[in-house]
């Protein structure tokens, strides 16, 4: 049987007892993505900062206050209670768009950690297919293990029954049971490797694996040239960092605009025990000297821009690099896997012809043995670069920017950023306006998935 079948042929290993439903990578992805504790914390993160949105919004509307005050004096004769009862309203009218610049800023955050979830939601994925990829590994070299073990048993039975009739010396009895005894440490060692791979696969998507099936490898660009240029439009990290520059040329939009005057309209109504009062106005207030604060604070928004700028180039290359390095990786693994595959073959035939000539009396027991090991290390080898490659494809659209559910084409409904932002963009009130009334629709949908 090829090493490429073990996977499927060994899986009965991960089976409890009983038939179970195969998983495909596809299904250990889907599960990651459903279950990644780290997406779900990420996911709540974007939706505090569609909150800094709101809150930004916020600044443009009125502010209506209420005010109310008890106060008791005495005085020689006279004991006085007097309470009063007063409603304070406030508009920005006019601020150079100091506060619609603070808007846009907070847009602009958003979509940058929208592009910062996308690079989480690869990593997950890429983590996954690893795990998948990694219990299939293992299930398939503690099978190889156990097949061996089972052959060097057999043979020490042989060569002990040779040794009974004087057909060979008690030397090559002794080599047997050493390499029984190795066998059987390889075999355990494969044993716990395999319960590592599960425990890391359960960490990842949640369950522990069942009977885990291969997939055909996801499509990937046909060149390194192909690679670099998806990646360079693609990225969600190259997409972040340049919404970071934005966000930082916009910082510094807003430092500048602290220095402009505010217009504010005013209105209040006071009515007390003993009298009442009205009143409506504008205030005009603007910054004339703080110490050098608000200059401080321009040239340190510009100092944040020139940063993003330049961590913008620096993530370009970073990603550059990446791609160089996974498709150099894949492409070691296939020549590995090549060069794996004709050992295997050689290995066979050697196998085979050292088995002829032990018939005859021309070979040792050890020289078998010595065949056999090399087959089984080479088969080893085959195996791990048939998992290498294809964790080198998954690594590759990583590096790439592709890693993603909606790429992969899983066919699951995927988290909406856009939901709960539209539905608090605005700043609504909660169960005192329609769009409030649509915001406790969006919320009771997170919490039900």
């Amino acid at each position: 049987m090829r090493i490429r079948n073990w996977l499927g042929a060994c899986a009965i290993a991960l089976m409890a007892g009983g038939p179970v439903a195969a998983q495909s990578l596809a299904d250990t992805l889907v599960a990651a993505y459903r279950n990644s504790d780290l997406l779900e914390q990420n996911r709540a993160l974007l939706r505090a900062a569609d909150e800094d949105v709101a809150q930004a919004v916020s600044a443009l509307r009125p502010v209506l206050s209420y005010v109310a005050t008890s106060n008791y004096s005495e005085s020689p004769g006279r004991d006085d209670i007097v309470s009063t009862i007063g409603l304070e309203a406030s508009l920005l009218l006019y601020d150079f768009g100091a506060t619609q610049l603070r808007v846009d800023l907070q847009k602009e955050s958003v979509l940058a950690l929208r592009e910062s979830l996308i690079d989480i939601e690869q990593n997950v994925l890429l983590r996954a297919a690893a795990a998948h990829l990694n219990v299939g590994r293992q299930v398939a070299t503690v099978a190889l293990q156990e097949n061996n073990v089972r052959l060097i048993s057999e043979q020490l039975r042989a060569a002990q029954d040779q040794f009974d009739v004087g057909q060979i010396t008690r030397t090559e009895v002794s080599v047997a049971e050493a390499r029984l005894a190795s066998s059987r440490s390889s075999f355990a060692a494969a044993q716990g490797a395999l319960a590592q791979a599960r425990e890391e696969y359960n960490r990842v998507t949640g369950a522990y694996p069942r009977v885990l099936t291969a997939s055909s490898p996801p499509d990937i660009p046909r060149s390194e040239a192909e690679a670099r240029a998806v990646a360079r439009e693609k990225h969600p990290s190259i997409k972040e960092a340049q919404r970071n520059v934005v966000v930082a040329e916009l910082s510094v939009a807003v430092a500048k605009a602290a220095l402009n005057p505010t217009l504010t309209g005013t209105a209040s109504v006071t009515g007390s025990t003993e009298n009442g009062s009205e009143s409506v106005g504008i205030r005009l207030s603007g910054p004339i000297y703080q110490g050098g604060n608000l200059s401080s604070v321009i040239r340190r928004a510009q100092a944040n821009r020139d940063a993003s700028r330049s961590g913008l180039h620096i993530v370009q290359r970073d990603i550059d690099q990446g791609v160089g390095i996974a498709w150099a990786d894949l492409a070691v693994a296939v020549a590995s896997q090549t060069a794996a595959d004709e050992e295997v073959r050689a290995a066979r035939l050697a196998l085979r012809g050292v088995r002829e000539e032990f018939q005859v009396g021309q070979v040792t027991t050890l020289d078998v043995l010595d065949r056999e090991q090399e087959l089984l290390d080479a088969q080893t080898r085959l195996l791990s670069a048939q998992t290498d490659r294809s964790i080198a494809v998954y690594t590759l659209l990583d590096a790439v920017g592709l890693l993603t559910v909606q790429h992969l084409g899983l066919g699951i409904t995927t988290y909406d950023p856009a939901a709960y932002y539209n539905a608090v963009k605005d700043a609504p009130t909660v169960y005192v306006s329609p769009q409030g009334e649509r915001l406790d629709r969006v919320l009771k949908r997170l919490h039900r998935e």
